[in-house]
């Protein structure tokens, strides 16, 4: 177990979350190794459901004003007590200088947010860490520099694309020290940043939450599983396209487990494509819903691609979920995806935003059980020889120690 005195405080968009429970999983790992952790949320949960991994993490919740208008007392102590502060002043500047590049009303919450976030953290509070290098870096930053705090950041996906470049290089300059999960990311980063400041650390996987199963080859047509929100980086519109152009003589059904803005469009397309029958939209599940499905499935589809904003994913984790249950997966060659996937070895890649490829793709899978249990395999043995968590756990626990006040 490491040493590392203190409190951490996690700042973190919303919690809990059913997308975000590599988080979670990260946080009780730390837990684990002796990280005293409290966990501050910019949101509320919106969730219908929560992973049981959320009952298991100790640390206590608090939630900051969502909107400073919700609670003006709070905002105003926290000011009164932030301004007393000897890192107030320059916070203020840092915060100026963004508002003139950034004028926009979540700019104003976010030092709201700090202003609370500095004024209420305990005397036990020695560092910050915001998962997300945007909105919650941001909190964490402005925060960090009114109360003399050491901070620093997890980088994953959105907020590093579709962050503006000067605001990534003057948060990396401040902050102690920064991981992120892909290699694709880590050399984004690594370029706007100070020599050795960022780091990669893969998320992982918690394999004794994913024991390897027999897999079992149902009767029946062949199970296309995906999970995700629906939005445009997950690209299930190039699926429904590709499914749509599927041969006639392949027995199949597609499974899509939950929500999102674009759900209802989604919908409509498979409708207009005549393929409802064939399609079952369950919505966001509990955990024990989902790894059912995993196992119960033939072959999981994610079409990843890059969003018009530049928003794209890492390596999404539901990839390391179904290949922990030796589940073919079939992702397209975006940002970190091809770090897990060996094209043709232990799963398939396409192109993204390219469905005729990915029709192509499917339909051999489909035909072939021989293929798909052979790339089920070797993807299964890749993700536990190479995508176990505590290489990333040890990474983590390393930094947090390195910045860890003398006793």
């Amino acid at each position: 177990m490491v040493d590392v005195r203190g409190t951490v405080t996690f700042v973190l968009k919303g919690y809990p979350r059913l997308s975000e429970t590599f988080i979670a999983q990260e946080i009780k790992a730390l837990e684990d190794r002796g990280l005293v952790i409290n966990i501050v949320s910019l949101r509320r949960p919106t969730d219908p459901h929560s992973h049981p991994i959320h009952d298991d993490i100790k640390a206590p919740v608090a939630y900051l004003p969502e909107y400073l208008w919700q609670e003006p007392l709070r905002v105003w102590r926290g000011w009164r007590a932030s301004r007393r502060k000897a890192g107030y002043g320059r916070a203020w500047r840092v915060w100026l200088d963004d508002l003139a590049r950034d004028r926009s009303a979540n700019r104003i919450r976010r030092f709201g947010q700090a202003l609370v976030l500095a004024a209420e953290a305990g005397r036990d509070v020695t560092h910050l860490h915001a998962h997300f290098l945007h909105t919650p870096a941001s909190v964490a930053r402005y925060a960090g520099l009114i109360s003399g705090l050491p901070w620093s950041c997890s980088a994953h996906a959105k907020d590093i694309w579709t962050s503006p470049r000067w605001e990534k290089e003057e948060k990396l300059a401040d902050c102690a020290w920064a991981v992120t999960c892909t290699a694709a990311n880590h050399d984004h980063l690594a370029a706007l940043a100070p020599a050795g400041r960022v780091e990669l650390a893969y998320h992982g996987l918690d394999l004794a939450r994913f024991p390897s199963i027999e897999k079992r080859r149902p009767n029946g047509p062949v199970t296309i599983l995906s999970v995700g929100r629906a939005v445009e980086k997950k690209g299930y519109d190039d699926l429904l396209t590709a499914l749509a152009a599927l041969p006639d003589g392949l027995d199949w059904r597609f499974v899509h487990i939950g929500g999102g803005p674009l759900l209802g469009a989604l919908q409509s397309q498979a409708r207009a494509a005549g393929l409802q029958e064939r399609i079952e939209w369950r919505g966001a599940q509990a955990f024990d819903a989902v790894l059912e499905q995993y196992r119960a499935a033939d072959l999981f589809v994610l079409p990843c691609r890059i969003a018009a904003d530049g928003d794209r994913d890492g390596l999404p984790n539901v990839l390391m979920e179904a290949m922990s249950c030796a589940l073919p997966v079939l992702s397209t060659r975006v940002s970190g995806i091809p770090e897990l996937i060996d094209d043709g070895i232990n799963g398939r890649l396409t192109p993204p935003g390219e469905p005729k490829a990915l029709a192509a793709a499917l339909a051999e899978l489909i035909a072939d059980h021989a293929l798909r249990d052979r790339l089920g395999a070797a993807g299964e043995a890749r993700l536990r020889a190479d995508f176990a968590m505590d290489r990333g756990i040890d990474t983590l626990m390393a930094r947090f120690q390195a910045v860890s006040p003398p006793s």
